[in-house]
């Protein structure tokens, strides 16, 4: 996977405030996910390693966020 650019929290906050819309996608391995009791409403699930077998079914219509913990 390529390197890409990265964001802080409070940066994106900011750009959240000022209206700008993200796809968010947890990347979080099964086990952290499912142990976490804060899960991002409206993201994309995908684990990190499985990231590359479903790339086509995450929108690029809008900036690509991936967290994880």
């Amino acid at each position: 996977m390529a390197d890409a650019p990265r964001i802080t929290v409070d940066e994106l906050i900011d750009r959240m405030e000022e209206g700008e819309e993200f796809t968010f996608v947890d990347v979080r391995n099964p086990v952290a996910w499912g142990e976490s009791d804060i899960k991002l409403p409206g993201a994309i699930r995908v684990p990190l390693n499985e990231v590359e077998e479903h790339v086509a079914q995450i929108p690029k219509n809008k900036p690509i966020v991936t967290y994880c913990t």
